[in-house]
């Protein structure tokens, strides 16, 4: 993948009376973004113009498309996903603007499953508005891990750290009962091939946190440290991942200790996010591993509270689009890397100079 014209991005414009809009028309305003890829946004040439008119941003022009093959590098594509009457009202949740979410979002899934874009960044979406027959899911992750296969695992990130999680969108009643061991090592492994192909870290380590305050105290504040964790990370060493704990998840980040490991797994949604959150907002980027295609996104929501008034800061949506175009370059030099590994060659002692390929046997 070298060159811009080899790197499609598509963008998904997520909940049209969210902050979407904003961050998105914010880092293509900057040029450079075209010199590192082409990037295609699943959404509505009209409801872009409403936006940049009421932010006060200069008029830009879009190049308007029905499909990706005609995406042009250079420039802004735009596939319109939704219809001219699609009503806009920003800061509001309202079912159209959940169904112009999921309309964008099948569509660019479809074109990347199709193997017509590198990577999709998703703009956030509400999570409840875009409910219907079509999406009944917790978020984002279920939904691709659905569409695409695979087996998801929800990833935070920086520069300073990755957090990734063994349960992802459930509620605080129902954790417990959802961290086994047999999730735990398959996370784990999950993350480890990720932290290899997708963020060329050749021997990664990582970090196992807690469910309990303190590691459980030996018992005295819950068991699941003794009878589910640490045997999952015994087992997942066993497999070749170096992994390690149970670490108490306030000391861990309190202390620093993260910076030591390449990735921490965290036991559910809060217990890693508030934390990378708290240190990483603007700078964070959410990304599912574990698929067969790349997807990141910004590590914030809808943002209604600020919708239309120029307040949103498009960071975090910068760091995404530059996440997975280093993700998917990562991952294809690490898949033409093992593509074709080298045959196993062997000298028979018995024999002068004769070589046995052991590869077909």
């Amino acid at each position: 993948m070298e060159g811009n014209s080899n790197i499609k991005i598509g963008i998904t414009h997520g909940d049209i009376n969210g902050i979407g809009y904003e961050v998105i028309l914010k880092i293509l305003d900057d040029n450079r973004i075209l010199e590192l890829c082409t990037p295609v946004i699943y959404g509505s040439a009209k409801i872009a113009a409403f936006y940049r008119k009421a932010l006060g941003m200069q008029p830009q022009q879009l190049h308007q498309i029905k499909d990706v093959s005609e995406a042009r590098d250079g420039a802004v594509n735009i596939i319109n996903v939704v219809g001219e009457d699609c009503k806009v009202e920003p800061g509001q949740s309202t079912k159209e603007a959940g169904a112009a979410a999921f309309a964008a979002l099948e569509k660019a899934v479809m074109d990347v499953s199709a193997g017509k874009l590198d990577a999709i960044v998703t703009a956030p979406i509400n999570k409840d508005n875009i409910q219907s027959e079509l999406f009944t899911f917790p978020g984002h992750t279920e939904y691709l891990e659905t569409s695409v296969g695979g087996k998801a695992l929800m990833v935070l990130f920086n520069r300073n750290m990755r957090v990734a999680l063994v349960t992802t969108h459930l509620p605080i009643s129902k954790i417990a009962e959802n961290i086994t061991s047999e999730r735990i090592v398959e996370k784990l492994k999950i993350f480890k091939d990720s932290l290899r192909s997708d963020f060329a870290i050749v021997h990664p380590r990582i970090a196992v946190l807690a469910l309990n305050p303190h590691a459980g105290e030996n018992g005295l504040l819950g068991t699941e440290e003794q009878e589910v964790i640490i045997p999952a990370i015994k087992a997942a060493s066993e497999q070749g991942v170096s992994c390690y704990g149970p670490y108490a998840a306030d000391g861990f980040f309190g202390s620093g200790q993260f910076k030591h490991f390449d990735g921490i797994l965290a036991m559910y949604h809060d217990q890693g996010l508030a934390p990378f959150k708290t240190m990483a907002m603007d700078s964070g980027v959410n990304f599912t591993a574990g698929l067969p295609i790349v997807r990141t996104s910004p590590d914030h929501g809808t943002g209604y509270d600020i919708a239309g008034q120029g307040k949103a800061s498009e960071q975090s949506m910068r760091e995404a689009l530059y996440a997975a175009i280093d993700i998917a370059r990562n991952r294809a030099r690490h898949n033409e890397m093992t593509a074709n590994p080298l045959r196993r060659q062997y000298f028979d002692k018995s024999k002068d100079n004769v070589v046995l390929d052991l590869s077909k046997e």
